[in-house]
């Protein structure tokens, strides 16, 4: 009696149907036109701007930034 493949085998023209399959869809994927995405306004903290410069903070975030850090 001849035993039979498995049928869950991949044959090549299955193979090669999906690779165009998914090269089509790429092709169509970059076709498609890119819509600008509009720029938020970045969202303000409400503290002005440092008049010399620098812009370094003590705050309670880096304070327990640098109690955490220690080894």
């Amino acid at each position: 009696m001849k035993t039979s493949e498995p049928s869950h085998r991949l044959s090549r023209r299955v193979l090669f149907a999906g690779a165009g399959v998914a090269g089509a869809a790429a092709v169509a994927a970059a076709a498609l036109p890119v819509v600008p995405r509009r720029a938020e306004p970045a969202p303000t903290t409400g503290r002005p701007a440092p008049e010399k410069g620098g812009g370094y903070a003590l705050t309670e975030h880096v304070k327990r930034y640098y109690k955490t850090a220690r080894v």
